[in-house]
C-alpha cells in the first residue's frame, strides 16, 4: 500500500496541479487548512505565479472584502497609490500585515507594468465585508451603487433619492455594533428602516441589470462590473443583518450560509470574466458541506465552493492543502493511521497528491480522522478524501511572522 500512496505523489508546481485536471477551469482554488502562516502563502504565491505565466490565468482572489479589493485592483493595474497604502486600506481581516500578500501585491504591479491591459493580472477580493465580530453597514455598497446610476440615467427612474438612502440609514455605529453578534437585540437589521433598505436595494440592483445595454453603451464594463460588486454586497449586507435580529435557532446557520453566497456570488462574477485563481480556506472551497460547532450547536451549511461547483461543474476545480505538524501551535506529528499521518510518512516535504487515485490506493481502508489539539486548525475530513481534485501537502510549517486573522 504504501507503493500506491508513493505514485499518487509528486513534487508541487503549476504543471504537476494542471496534470489532475481534464482541462483548464474557469476558477481553480487553493484551499488552505489554517490561516496567517506564511510558510502557505509563499507556496500559493510560487503556483499562482506559475500559473498565470504557463495557464494564462487573468485574477487572483483571495478571501478578503470584496470592495476593499479594489483598491489593490487599481494599484496592481495602474499604480494608483503606494504599496504602503494599499497593503493598509486595501485588505480586511489583518491580511494586510502579511509578507507574503504584501509580496503578492508588488509580484502583481511588476508583472502589470508595461502589458497591455488585456494581459494584465487584476487581484480581487470576493469575502464579504464581514468580521467574526459583525458586519460592515451598508453604506457604502449602496451609495456607491446609487451614484453610479444617478449619473448615467434618468433621475425620475430611480426609486429614491440619496438624502433617502441617508436618513434610512442612520448612523454607520448602528450597524456595526460588535454586540449585535451574541445579541440580535443590539441588532438594527430587522427595524423598519432596514426592511425599506432591502427594498430599495433590490430596486436599484434590479434598474442596472435592466439599463445594462444603455450603461454598457456609455460607460466602461469596469464600472458597470464595480456597480454589480456594490449592487451584491448591499443585498448581502442587509440580509446579513436582517439574520443577526434573528432569534431562531436558524440564526448562525442563516448568517455563515450568507457569508459563503455572497462569495460564491463573487467568484460567478469572476468567472464570467475570465479564469482566475482562488485562494481561502478549505472550508469555504471544498464540495462537501461545512460544519462546525456555534454556542455549543452544530452548524452546517454549502460553502461558496460547494455552491460554485453546482453551478460551474468541470469548470470548477478546489485543490486542498493539508498538513503534517504546526508545532509553534501545538499541532504536532500526525497519528500514522490518518491521512496527514500516511502523507507525513513519505519522503518529500511538499508534494501535490491525486486525491481520488489516493483514496483508490486506500480502497475501503478508510484512514482514522485527525482531531487538532488547536482550534485554528482543520485536518481533512477521510470521509470526503476523493472530493477534491488534488491535494497539496506540506509537511511542517514553521513559525513565521504573523498577525492577526479573525
Amino acid at each position: 500500500m504504501a507503493t500506491d500512496i508513493k505514485d499518487t505523489a509528486c513534487a508541487v508546481d503549476a504543471a504537476a496541479v494542471m496534470r489532475l485536471l481534464p482541462a483548464r477551469p474557469r476558477l481553480l482554488a487553493l484551499g488552505e487548512p489554517t490561516h496567517g502562516e506564511d510558510t502557505l502563502l509563499e507556496l500559493r504565491n510560487e503556483l499562482f505565479r506559475e500559473l498565470v505565466e504557463q495557464e494564462g490565468y487573468r485574477t487572483v482572489a483571495i478571501e478578503s472584502d470584496c470592495v476593499t479589493g479594489l483598491v489593490v485592483d487599481d494599484y496592481v493595474t495602474s499604480g494608483t497609490g503606494t504599496l504602503d497604502e494599499v497593503m493598509e486600506r486595501g485588505f480586511s481581516h489583518g491580511w494586510g500585515a502579511f509578507a507574503a500578500n504584501r509580496e503578492l501585491v508588488r509580484w502583481m504591479r511588476a508583472h502589470n507594468d508595461g502589458r497591455p491591459a488585456s494581459e494584465r493580472v487584476r487581484f480581487a477580493g470576493f469575502d464579504g465585508p464581514l468580521e467574526i465580530t459583525g458586519a460592515a453597514s451598508p453604506r457604502h455598497a449602496l451609495t456607491a451603487l446609487h451614484d453610479y446610476l444617478s449619473t448615467r440615467i434618468d433621475a425620475s427612474l430611480l426609486p429614491c433619492t440619496g438624502e433617502t438612502l441617508d436618513r434610512l440609514l442612520g448612523a454607520d455605529g448602528r450597524w456595526t455594533d460588535p454586540a449585535a453578534m451574541r445579541d440580535p437585540a443590539r441588532s438594527v437589521g430587522q427595524s423598519a428602516e432596514a426592511g425599506r433598505l432591502r427594498l430599495l436595494a433590490d430596486d436599484l440592483v434590479a434598474l442596472l441589470d435592466a439599463q445594462t445595454p444603455h450603461l454598457l453603451a456609455t460607460a466602461s464594463r469596469d464600472d458597470w462590473d464595480r456597480a454589480r460588486l456594490h449592487g451584491r454586497t448591499a443585498t448581502g449586507l442587509l440580509r446579513y443583518h436582517h439574520w443577526m435580529a434573528d432569534t431562531s435557532p436558524a440564526r448562525m446557520t442563516w448568517l455563515v450560509s450568507v457569508r459563503d453566497q455572497m462569495m460564491a456570488h463573487n467568484l460567478l462574477a469572476l468567472a464570467a470574466r475570465g479564469p482566475a485563481l482562488v485562494h481561502a480556506h478549505n472550508s469555504h472551497l471544498q464540495r462537501e458541506k461545512s460544519t462546525m460547532r456555534m454556542g455549543g450547536r452544530p452548524v452546517e451549511w454549502w460553502s461558496a465552493g460547494a455552491l460554485v461547483s453546482a453551478q460551474l461543474g468541470d469548470e470548477y476545480a478546489f485543490v486542498a492543502t493539508a498538513l503534517g505538524t504546526i508545532r509553534h501551535q501545538g499541532v504536532d506529528t500526525p497519528p500514522p493511521n490518518t491521512v496527514e499521518g500516511l502523507l507525513y510518512a513519505l519522503s518529500e516535504d511538499r508534494c501535490v497528491i491525486d486525491a481520488p487515485r489516493l483514496a483508490a490506493a486506500l480502497g475501503g481502508a478508510l484512514p482514522a480522522p485527525r482531531v487538532s489539539p488547536w482550534f485554528g486548525y482543520s485536518p481533512l475530513d477521510p470521509a470526503h478524501l476523493a472530493d477534491p481534485d488534488g491535494i497539496v501537502f506540506v509537511k511542517d510549517v514553521p513559525p513565521s511572522p504573523a498577525a492577526g486573522r479573525s
